[in-house]
């Protein structure tokens, strides 16, 4: 077997050369092996204030930038990432645990592909829009809806998918107008390392963008307390919760994505073989932790034992090992506190009657932070791994009698990320799909929406609020702002509002009739009403 990331090892010493810091540290190990690759020193609360005031200073001048300027910024971007794909690749695997074709396909690729979308579209999803009339006897007020930034944006990142989470969000916060202030997870420091040296490549104003490294435990507090205008985090429930509560003291905005617990329906009339592999890839990919991978399978129990049967094989041939190796399929979870929960749900799941129907080997006498990818059998929602997020290489696969038993269970959850559906008929999978409590729903797919720029991510329930992604994301980076023009305000016969003081009995008889002239009952009643309206109305050229 050859391995293509030589060129990230030599990354890897040069960030070691941080460890001369007194400051406190992070230390970042390959989970594969165990190794130390890098030590970087932590930022202490005051430098976030700091941070916040100086890109608070810089946000105005990076706002009046014409967007042509900002997008000739970001397409650099995507500049940097084609010429070092492979070191970026090969950091995200040594640093994260996934493996070369994963953290290719599911993260670098992804996030340039993102930039030039959204370089693309920025413009359209900034530009004003025009609001019709409501009324006829208003037409002279013209409204029209603006986008305007928000300022300073912060955004904490997850070590799950550590580099293309954060990229889309820094690259929308940049077109939209906002300085923006990013930190990225502890346990995958060289990732965000790597992103902030994209981003160092560009050569932004000064301040425009600011890279953080901070404990999780600190960083929700330091950034709302330094007053960032809008908080952007993916992580777990409590902690989001714990956020949410804490942007309350100052009416903070907040986009959370919070996890899954997501569910696959296959339908009887499914491609068993499609379904099973798509079932291996969006259930095991990344080592199981995928907020938006499958955790729940029901299949409609004329097919149950046929699906079973397919899935067995496919899980039983894959291949566990460090992730640098391109025939590799599974790579090292990222944290050992991540395997113990992974680990409890399982025995959780057995100690109430579940029994292992498939397991893959893992490799033998090596230190790293491997688990064997998992099929349960004899599930029920009693279980933590068919009701709570086990984030790891662990599905439970349930036989349903119908469909609506099948709705009925995928509904049965705190959380509501994704779900998928599958079927040979599109239409029944899609009529299947809208009845899910699910912020995006896949035919005949799963763990893929994420990596589409222009569909929003995001979900319902206890797995989060706003979106990120598309033109729906775009605009959670902005706020809108109404802009009411009166055409008549500049003609000098248009001296006031009718309905302006001094108050008289024709202005109160004057809007009594505009009620009635719209939805008086008969002719009569509605001329009268416009009679009365017609007098004030002409109050408006009096100067009084």
């Amino acid at each position: 077997m050859t391995s293509p990331v030589s060129g990230a090892a030599k990354h890897f010493e040069v960030c070691t050369e941080t460890s001369v810091q007194k400051k406190e540290r992070t230390v970042c190990t390959n989970p594969a092996t165990g190794e130390v690759i890098a030590i970087y020193p932590v930022h202490t609360v005051e430098e976030v204030k700091t941070a916040v005031q100086n890109a608070r200073k810089a946000q105005p001048a990076w706002q009046a930038l014409p967007m042509k300027k900002k997008i000739e910024y970001v397409m650099k971007f995507a500049e940097y990432i084609q010429k070092n794909s492979a070191k970026i690749a090969g950091i995200i695997s040594q640093d994260n645990g996934k493996t070369l074709c994963d953290a290719m396909v599911a993260e670098v690729a992804p996030a340039a592909l993102a930039t030039s979308y959204y370089c693309k579209n920025a413009a359209k999803f900034l530009k004003d829009r025009k609001l019709r009339a409501g009324n006829i006897m208003l037409m002279n007020k013209r409204s029209r809806i603006v986008r305007v930034p928000y300022g300073v944006v912060g955004i904490i990142a997850p070590w799950n998918y550590p580099f293309s989470i954060p990229f889309s969000e820094v690259v929308m916060g940049l077109l939209a107008g906002n300085t923006v202030i990013l930190k990225a997870a502890s346990e995958t420091q060289v990732v965000g390392h790597i992103l902030n040296e994209c981003v160092e490549y560009v050569r932004l104003p000064e301040h425009v963008f600011t890279y953080i490294n901070m404990p999780g435990s600190k960083a929700g507090d330091a950034f709302i307390d330094a007053g960032v205008d809008k908080l952007f985090f993916t992580g777990s429930v409590p902690i989001g919760k714990y956020l949410m509560k804490k942007a309350s003291e100052r009416l903070t905005p907040l986009v959370l994505e919070l996890g899954g617990n997501d569910a696959m329906i296959v339908c009887d009339d499914a491609d068993l073989y499609r379904a099973a592999c798509g079932a291996v890839w969006a259930g095991m990919q990344n080592s199981g932790q995928s907020c938006g991978g499958v955790e729940r399978i029901y299949v409609n129990k004329k097919v149950y034992n046929e699906f079973l049967a397919t899935l067995k094989e496919r899980v039983e041939s894959l291949r566990i090992g460090e992730g640098k190796y391109l025939n590799i399929d599974i790579g090292a979870m990222t944290t050992r506190k991540q395997m113990a929960t992974v680990q409890e749900h399982i025995d959780d799941a057995l100690a109430k009657g579940a029994k292992i129907f498939a397991q893959c080997k893992c490799p033998q006498n090596i230190k790293g932070n491997f688990m064997p990818c998992t099929v349960l059998t004899d599930v029920d929602h009693t279980m933590l791994v068919m009701k709570d997020e086990t984030f790891g290489p662990v599905v439970g696969v349930m036989p349903v009698e119908t469909m609506e038993e099948a709705i009925a269970l995928a509904n049965d959850s705190n959380l509501g990320l994704t779900c998928s559906v599958w079927s040979k008929n599109r239409k029944k999978a899609a009529q299947i799909g809208r009845r899910v409590m699910a912020g995006a729903i896949s035919i005949n797919d799963h763990l893929m929406t994420h990596c589409l720029a222009e569909t929003p991510w995001g979900g319902f329930k206890e797995t989060g609020i706003g979106r990120t992604h598309g033109d729906i994301g775009f605009a959670e980076m902005t706020q809108p702002q109404v802009i009411v023009d009166d055409i008549l305000s500049t003609m000098p016969f248009v001296r006031r509002n009718f309905w302006w003081q001094p108050f008289e009995k024709m202005q109160y008889d004057g809007m009594k009739g505009l009620i009635d002239m719209f939805h008086g009952k008969g002719f009569w009643e509605r001329f009268v009403g416009f009679n009365k309206l017609s007098h004030a109305w002409y109050r408006s050229f009096l100067r009084k």
